[in-house]
């Protein structure tokens, strides 16, 4: 039986709450900048971002996927450790 080379140690929780909070700052610069180019733009004149702005909506959902699955990770582990701790 052969192991998957790409299955590494699981990570921590103080590991998945930094990415977590990266992720978090990289979403709020993609609203930013989303917002930005919404301003930005002007009808009368041809100006539009719309690609632009519709790669940073999904950008941000990505993003939102990410944190929701790193804070369902952290659930589970948090879930494991009360449930394989020694309770006698």
């Amino acid at each position: 039986m052969t192991t998957n080379p790409n299955a590494s140690k699981s990570p921590s929780i103080n590991e998945l709450e930094a990415e977590i909070a990266a992720f978090a700052q990289e979403k709020a610069d993609c609203e930013a900048r989303a917002r930005e180019l919404l301003a930005k733009e002007d009808p009368a004149q041809g100006i539009f971002y719309h690609e632009e702005i519709f790669r940073l909506k999904q950008d941000k959902l990505r993003l939102e996927t990410e944190i929701l699955f790193r804070t369902n990770k952290i659930a589970r582990l948090r879930f494991d450790q009360q449930n394989t701790s020694p309770s006698q």
